[in-house]
């Protein structure tokens, strides 16, 4: 889809040349600068009860007398902030995204001034609305005609306003490059296809991508990561992608994503109902290769390494058990009380490799808990680190990129409930705390890292009719790295 900016003329709103126009109304009231035709429909509509101004409320009219679009979509953004003006935008293109419009004028009326927040927004709104899964559904519905968006806004907004748009376009396409890997099924996104994914995101955006195998990962004494790959007959994966947009001396930050392509618990199986949604347990892995593709296209100027261990959990003759002691790359041994716990030990083994690279900051990405969602529920990803700046750095960039977090604790006194007898660690601890003493597990490995975790169980996909990846938390990775770029 193309997205630009466009300043009204001596005509208003109603003088635009658009298959569509989409008024996006700040208030509760009809705004007072709106060209008289459009306030007259709008007050009307308001009046007869066809529309109440509340965020995401629509209403649409065909051939508008004196305005120039022949199809105009109203729809209510609240006070006009951010937010607001997402959801109206959602509501208003989902009206029209099924119609025969090809282009959409979008405009901000009321008191409200459009900035690059705004411009971001647009193009995350309409990007979400439009978004079809088709991979391995030939049934899905037509792709909606709406081909281009014009921004309309003042010509003193327009600078910010196209810069918005241009992180919004590279921010989108990240997302959903992290949505189509997160949708597939588990017999088509593999551990394999996720490093020809990588590669193939190599080529197209310049960057250097190392794909190691099972004896690779042995040679590292990766026996943590191997220890849950080992159950299942797909060969595990250990991916390296590296954007270089800095001096070569300047030190990177590293994401690192949890890639289990599928999670059947392996010997401590999961219940049968919605086993289906464990595809999405490679969440964290698809946010990191749709974090390199919009930083890649922003030529961002920072150095940016990605790490995606990949492998399935299956249970087999060979697959782990509870009781079994591992050694990970770092030396620790752990216990393995738990082999549906088993994110955590492919991503203890890449926060050691990461060590390596020498990273200004390291964040790890995973769908690792349950508990999460039972703690945050589906709106905010939970997030953990020592490091108050870097905490700090996250939570800003959530909020900016409206892709949100929530700080939780990492007390000492957590990590007591991961004492084992025969080892060094326990991979669990009891249910209380269960996502704190997870981090807490993680914490074990970072000792020489300024570290981050993101435990997006409860935000990386949407159960139900609206079943499917949501992308996140690529928003909010994105604009933490472009904050340290500066």
């Amino acid at each position: 889809m193309d997205f630009k900016t466009q300043v009204a003329g001596a005509g208003g709103l109603a003088s635009i040349a658009s298959d569509a126009l989409l008024v996006v109304v700040a208030g509760d009231a009809v705004p007072k600068d709106l060209d008289k035709a459009l306030a007259d429909v709008l007050s009307a509509a308001v009046a007869h009860g066809d529309l109440s101004l509340k965020p995401g409320q629509v209403f649409y009219a065909h051939h508008v007398a004196g305005v120039k679009a022949p199809r105009v979509c109203f729809a209510a953004a609240g006070d006009g902030a951010v937010k607001g003006f997402r959801k109206a935008v959602a509501a208003g293109l989902g009206a029209l995204k099924g119609g025969g419009a090809k282009s959409v004028a979008v405009a901000l009326a009321g008191a409200v001034d459009a900035g690059a927040a705004h411009g971001e927004a647009l193009v995350a709104a309409a990007s979400d609305a439009l978004y079809v899964y088709r991979a391995t559904k030939p049934s899905a519905p037509a792709a909606s005609k709406l081909a281009s968006v014009a921004f309309v806004v003042a010509k003193a907004q327009q600078a910010a306003v196209a810069a918005g748009l241009k992180v919004g376009e590279a921010v989108a396409a990240g997302v959903e490059l992290a949505r189509e890997c997160a949708n597939r099924p588990g017999n088509h996104c593999t551990p394999s296809h996720l490093a020809a994914e990588a590669k193939r995101l190599a080529k197209g955006h310049g960057l250097k991508v190392e794909v190691l195998d099972r004896k690779d990962c042995e040679k590292l004494g990766m026996g943590s990561f191997l220890a849950v790959a080992q159950g299942s007959a797909e060969p595990p994966k250990f991916i390296v992608a590296r954007y270089h947009g800095a001096a070569k001396d300047v030190a990177p930050l590293v994401l690192v994503g949890k890639g289990i392509t599928f999670d059947t618990g392996g010997i401590s199986l999961k219940p049968a109902a919605e086993m289906d949604e464990m595809k999405f347990d490679m969440g964290g892995a698809a946010s990191v290769l749709g974090t390199l593709r919009a930083v890649a296209a922003l030529k961002a100027k920072v150095n940016l390494v990605g790490i995606i261990p990949t492998c399935e959990n299956m249970p087999d003759g060979r697959a782990i058990k509870p009781g079994d002691v591992v050694t990970s790359m770092s030396g620790q041994t752990i216990e393995i009380l738990n082999t549906d716990a088993e994110g955590r030990l492919i991503l203890c083994d890449a926060l050691t490799y990461a060590e390596r690279l020498k990273p200004a900051a390291v964040v790890d990405i995973a769908t690792l808990t349950g508990a999460c969602v039972i703690a945050l529920g589906h709106h905010r990803s939970g997030l953990f680190s020592a490091d108050d700046t870097l905490a700090t750095e996250l939570l800003a960039a959530g909020e900016k990129a409206a892709d949100l977090a929530w700080r939780m604790p990492l007390d000492e006194e957590y990590d007591e409930a991961l004492k084992s007898n025969f080892a060094d660690m326990g991979n669990v601890g009891g249910r209380a705390g269960g996502a704190i003493t997870a981090a807490m597990f993680l914490k074990r490995f970072t000792a020489k890292l300024r570290w981050a975790h993101l435990d997006i169980a409860g935000t990386a996909w949407k159960s139900g009719a609206a079943k499917g990846a949501t992308g996140r938390p690529v928003g909010l990775l994105t604009h933490w790295v472009l904050s340290q770029a500066k």
